[in-house]
This record gives structure tokens, sequence and C-alpha cells, in this order.
């Protein structure tokens, strides 16, 4: 299923349709596929090039390994036990030159991860990030050092059919998707004044929670 989001102003189609679905196909990522994303988020920028992001990755066919990060999941994201690959994002805290906080390391780890998430769309694959997991099970279950943050669970695979969720999973999925309005956000002079440069548009788009 796409849901393509109706924007205010054009865009590269693979964000547009980027979207966070709750049900994938029962069918593998390829490795080589898996291989691309994981290079896309290798090539994102971060600050003084330090690539504070970090991946625990398993599909669902190496068995133990993916129950473990099936394991840290709350179980409103129980639904992420069916998708073809699950990984958790780590963020390392300081860098590394220096050993200095680095106050941007989740910011950096948001830029690799979107580009995982676009070259993922480029693929057929799709990508469902999720903030609902027990963050200290995960540190003690994969031994994750001092100094790094787990940081987000993400499910990934070839979009599903939704009539296989639950009702309420269902309802969810077949909502519409929304964003505020571009003058929302975007500012000039001081706080909540729109900037002319964007204008104040109201143009209702389409929009899931991701989390």
């Amino acid at each position: 299923m796409e849901k393509p989001a109706g924007t205010q102003y054009p865009i590269l189609d693979l964000i547009a349709r980027r979207w966070s679905p709750r049900v994938f196909a029962d069918r593998m990522v390829e490795p080589e596929k898996l291989r691309s994303l994981f290079e896309a988020a290798r090539w994102a920028p971060s600050c003084f090039n330090q690539q504070p992001w970090n991946f625990l990755v398993a599909a669902r066919n190496d068995g133990e390994e993916f129950d473990r990060l099936v394991s840290c999941l709350v179980s409103a994201n129980l639904w992420a036990a069916k998708a073809p690959v699950l990984a958790l994002s780590v963020v390392g805290l300081d860098f590394a030159h220096n050993g200095k906080p680095n106050p941007t390391a989740q910011h950096d780890v948001g830029l690799a991860v979107e580009n995982l998430v676009i070259q993922a769309i480029s693929l057929g694959i799709f990508v469902h990030q999720m903030a609902g997991f027990d963050v200290e099970k995960a540190r003690e279950l994969f031994q994750i050092p001092a100094r790094h943050d787990p940081v987000a669970m993400i499910a990934l695979g070839y979009p599903g059919d939704p009539e296989l969720l639950p009702a309420e999973l269902r309802q969810r999925e077949m909502a519409g998707r929304t964003r505020k309005t571009i003058d929302q956000f975007v500012f000039m002079g001081r706080w909540n004044q729109p900037s002319p440069l964007v204008g104040q548009v109201s143009v209702p788009g389409h929009s899931e929670p991701d989390h």
C-alpha cells in the first residue's frame, strides 16, 4: 500500500512516498539491498565527521538474535515481530578526537537513518521507527558500552496487506496523513512569526504518527 503525501510544494517523489507501515509482506529483504541501506547511512553528514551512529540488526530468519530485538519492544509495538528485519540505532555521545560530549550526536544519527530510509524507499522497502522499547533491557542484552545510548527500534521490509492487522491497527494504517503547514514552523524575526519567505499556506496533507 502507498500513501503519498499531499504536499504544499513539489518535493522529491521518494520523500513524498515515505511513510511508516505496521504490516510487512512475508518476503525477506535481499542481503545486497540491506547492505545498500547501511551504505546510505554510512555517507550521512556528521559534526567533525564523527559518524556517531551504530546499528544492531537481525533478520527474522536469524532466530535468537531477532528474538532478542523483539524482546525489547513494548507490547504496543509487537506487530513489528512480523517484520523481515529489525534494527536498533545507537548513538555515541562523545567526540572521539577529544572525549568531550557531542551536542549534535543524536541529530547526526537521525541524518544517517533518514539516508537509510530514503535509500529504502528507492528499493521498494519501507521503514517504521519506534521509540517504544525498553532502553535499559536493550543496553544490557546487547552489552552497549557506556556513553552510548539506544535511540530507536527500526522495522523494515516490503509493504504488506493492511487487512492482516487487528482492527485498531488497521484503522491507524488506513488513516489519512497530516502535517503542520510550513508557516507553522518556519519563522522570521521572532518566535511564532511566520517567515514571508514561505507565506501562510493552508493545504491539507496526509501523515501517520511515526512512533
